[in-house]
């Protein structure tokens, strides 16, 4: 396995100065952030480190991303853009599935061959209904995806952590079951996992035991912990909004036990890309922090990977 970060943590770095980064401090991969050019609509997101439109536009800015991270010897993994597809919102749904075909476009002319992304959800429908909203958005996407020679890899995040999330959150493709489902509406070998352990955590969902069962679709893979706390759990229940019994902090600082999942990813042979995503709190306060974060996740997970 190849260790590296997704980049949005790192949002106030041009392109340049996080492969230099990545470089200096031992980093084989990145995944790189690639929202639309503006302010994101939530904590890590908006970050933009390549500009894939212009990535579709123009030969010399894509030979220059190819090229820096070649000569600095950083593979950039995955071209990352985390919307809601399935936004109740219209316009804002056709913008995202717009923006993520031009991922698809890039990732396809850089090489990368490679777009991590959200499956989605109307947050006010059914599963059920949900799954309709796949079976009418999804296959034009990953059809031209397979065309292009991209694997589309879908984190099990449920984007559900406040009350402008609630009731159903923002990402349908959040356990085994729907995982199932999913894959059933899109049979396509082009779409699969990024495994992310932290979010089973606070689920109640065995982490390990699905690696075994889809060991085929995980594509790409998060290092991210979550570290419950029973006292205030008890208090608010399993109906409560997540963020009020759990908080998401570095690798090996919350719950997931590290060694026996990347053990039990060693068992099915995943050698692929793995990122650290920075979302503790504990380290947000400045650009020193939030390297500091990174350097010590690095160290923690070299006890893993290597």
């Amino acid at each position: 396995m190849k260790l590296g970060f997704i980049s949005a943590i790192l949002e106030n770095y041009t392109f340049e100065q996080m492969i230099d980064f990545a470089h200096e401090e031992g980093f084989e991969c990145v995944e790189a952030a690639c929202w639309p050019a503006g302010k994101g609509e939530r904590r890590y997101a908006g970050t933009s480190h390549i500009d894939v439109v212009r990535v579709t536009e123009d030969e010399e800015y894509a030979k220059h991303i190819t090229d820096y991270a070649k000569e600095k010897g950083v593979e950039i993994s995955s071209l990352a853009f985390y919307p809601n597809t399935m936004d109740p919102d219209e316009g804002k749904r056709e913008a995202n599935i717009a923006h993520l075909y031009k991922l698809i476009e890039a990732s396809s002319i850089l090489g990368v061959g490679m777009v991590t992304t959200f499956i989605g959800r109307d947050q006010f429908k059914t599963v059920e209904d949900n799954l309709n909203l796949v079976r009418a958005i999804w296959p034009p996407i990953i059809e031209k995806a397979a065309e292009k020679g991209v694997k589309v890899a879908i984190e099990n995040c449920p984007m559900l952590f406040g009350r402008d999330q609630w009731p159903g959150g923002q990402n349908l493709m959040t356990t085994p079951s729907n995982w199932r489902r999913i894959f059933e509406i899109l049979p396509y070998e082009n779409f699969g996992i990024n495994y992310d352990p932290s979010h089973f955590v606070w689920q109640m969902i065995d982490y390990i035991k699905p690696i075994y069962e889809f060991k085929d679709k995980i594509f790409h893979v998060h290092y991210k912990d979550i570290k419950m706390y029973p006292d205030k759990l008890q208090e608010v229940g399993i109906m409560g909004y997540p963020l009020d019994f759990m908080s998401p902090k570095l690798p090996g600082l919350g719950d997931v036990d590290w060694g026996k999942y990347v053990s039990a990813l060693t068992d099915v042979g995943y050698n692929g890309c793995s990122c650290i995503e920075i979302e503790d709190k504990s380290f947000e306060d400045s650009d020193e922090a939030i390297v500091k974060s990174l350097r010590l996740s690095k160290k923690y997970l070299r006890n893993f990977v290597i």
